[in-house]
């Protein structure tokens, strides 16, 4: 019909194919329009940068240049955009000093995406700078500047100018503004700050907007007041998969992972279907009570539902495979998976390390290096604990040597522990209590509570009382920690100092906190705590064991297994 040089009907076409994703079509449509107006070229641009083409979105901004199209404001501000999500900050300079020469450096638009690309990267000055030359400090202004601060992870700069924008700017803040700063006192764990915000947001009647609804959601359950965070969701009158999600993850946060496979079963109810973000949630909730049963249904409901896989939902099911005790189906997910990272080198070294393959474990950090991923401290504890379970106590102590020196990770109170812990099962006391002693920070609790422990399994009582001499003075009113040093005594038959332990945690009035375990039965946990009765199946289960104390007393089982029976 004649249309297709027509620049608002090719424009039109463009913006259409860049909107339904169908980036190819959008760059046929530039390519076959010879005579490109800038809004062509910012409309391609745009498609790129909307459909994550970031580096394509450059290479068409730096053709443009070259074919002398002068850029607009919105040219700039899509180059700028681009330049803050994936980081490419060493353009910001070169875009912003062809903008001081030109006018549109006052257009808002640009203004706004220059704070936003210099909070990102953390350039708080330059930032300061271009909010100080605004002759009008709009909504979009303070938000880019707040929304900036809190993408760069610099939450208190963000709470500060939540604040000047009350004061000196006299500016409402919207929706976008309100969850912003209400992710900023999440990531200083501020509950004070939230709550005070929270009221702001009831007074200002965005309460029931369901972005800042699941805002507080979030920082009250990562700041422990789940109650809260039940209310504000249950009070949601139009939730969202994204509200769902963050639910789903306040209660396995705060330790009800029950409560999470429960409420994952009612986003389909409420005509919602899951996405990754839910199965990986889900998942990590599953794995915290190893329910094998409910992790194959929800595998086999991504499977069929064709869910979008993403190398976190992967990594997930990897992670809840080896904690229920399939290693293999691991193994299978981590061989077909297209794309590997750190955490999933990590994930499958620890599920080889807790399932006994040692070797496995190892020839994967090979393998992990050789590959060009680095190492963290995640990799070096895993790979520590792995040569502890499989007894490789030199080895292990090598890696915990090379993570400084070979590839610069500082080891954590956790690895000291693991290595302290390695060198007391092989029942090196010596070179436990020497690796102590040459600690290069303050030995905490744990680090002596696993010496006692070494201690007690190879009866060095005289080295368990100085383990338990440090441990107390940390923590003298936690009873377990006495539990260990009465247990030592006990198995050296020292009945007089054990008696001054028991008269001791009885004045105190401390005890020991049960231990417990759980098995999944017929789609069901039951978990069972140490000295409890209170199981529906209680008798049961003793009888089971008392007809297994005969059959083996009949067939001449093993006297210790008996007794213990």
């Amino acid at each position: 019909m004649g249309f297709e040089n027509n620049p608002f009907v090719s424009t039109s076409l463009l913006s259409m194919y860049g909107k339904c994703q169908f980036v190819e079509d959008a760059e046929n449509v530039f390519r076959q329009v010879l005579d490109k107006g800038i809004e062509l070229w910012n409309a391609m641009i745009s498609t790129f940068v909307c459909n994550k083409y970031f580096f394509a979105s450059f290479e068409v901004y730096n053709k443009m240049r070259y074919n002398a199209i002068t850029p607009d404001s919105f040219t700039i501000s899509n180059v700028l955009s681009c330049s803050s999500m994936i980081g490419i900050y060493n353009v910001r300079r070169s875009v912003h000093a062809e903008l001081v020469k030109r006018p549109i450096e006052n257009s808002t638009a640009v203004q706004s995406a220059l704070l936003t690309m210099y909070c990102k990267c953390g350039s708080v000055g330059d930032a300061n700078f271009i909010l100080s030359t605004m002759r009008e400090k709009d909504v979009v202004a303070w938000g880019s500047m707040i929304s900036g601060f809190c993408q760069s992870r610099k939450f208190r700069e963000a709470l500060d100018y939540f604040g000047k924008m009350k004061v000196d700017g006299g500016v409402r803040p919207d929706s976008d503004i309100m969850s912003s700063a209400i992710n900023a006192c999440t990531g200083l764990e501020n509950v004070d700050s939230g709550c005070v915000i929270h009221g702001y947001v009831i007074k200002s009647g965005l309460h029931q907007d369901v972005y800042v609804a699941t805002s507080l959601v979030d920082m009250y359950s990562k700041c422990g007041f789940l109650g809260m965070a039940e209310r504000l969701f249950s009070d949601m009158h139009d939730k969202n998969l994204v509200a769902w999600n963050s639910m789903i993850s306040s209660y396995c946060r705060n330790g009800l992972p029950d409560q999470s496979i429960k409420l994952f079963s009612r986003i389909i109810q409420h005509g919602f279907y899951p996405d990754s973000i839910s199965i990986t949630s889900v998942l990590t909730a599953v794995s915290s009570t190893a329910a094998l049963l409910n992790g194959k249904i929800i595998h086999g409901y991504v499977i069929r539902l064709e869910i979008e896989s993403d190398i976190h939902l992967e990594n997930a099911l990897m992670d809840m495979y080896f904690k229920c005790g399939f290693l293999k189906y691991s193994e299978y997910i981590f061989q077909n998976m297209s794309q590997k990272d750190l955490v999933t080198c990590n994930c499958m070294i620890s599920g080889y390390g807790s399932h006994g393959n040692c070797i496995e474990a190892l020839s994967l950090f090979n393998e992990m290096k050789s590959s060009g991923i680095k190492p963290d401290d995640v990799t070096f504890l895993s790979l520590i604990s792995s040569c502890n379970h499989a007894g490789l106590v030199d080895e292990g102590h090598k890696i915990f040597q090379s993570m400084r020196a070979e590839h610069g990770v500082e080891p954590k109170m956790e690895h000291y522990v693991n290595i302290v812990d390695l060198f007391g099962r092989a029942g090196r006391l010596d070179d436990a209590y020497n690796f102590v002693k040459s600690m290069t920070i303050e030995p905490d609790r744990s680090v002596w509570l696993s010496l006692l422990c070494a201690s007690r399994t190879h009866l060095n009582v005289e080295l368990g009382e100085l383990a338990a001499h440090y441990l107390l003075k940390l923590e003298p009113d936690r009873g377990s920690n006495y539990v260990q040093l009465l247990h030592m005594y006990g198995d050296a038959e020292l009945w007089e100092k054990a008696a001054n332990i028991r008269a001791t945690m009885k004045e105190k009035g401390l005890k020991k906190t049960p231990g417990c375990s759980w098995i999944e039965l017929r789609d069901k946990v039951d978990v069972f705590f140490s000295g409890d009765s209170s199981s529906m199946r209680t008798v049961e289960i003793y009888e089971i064991l008392h007809s297994i104390g005969k059959h083996m007393e009949k067939e001449g089982g093993d006297s210790e297994i008996m007794e213990t029976i």
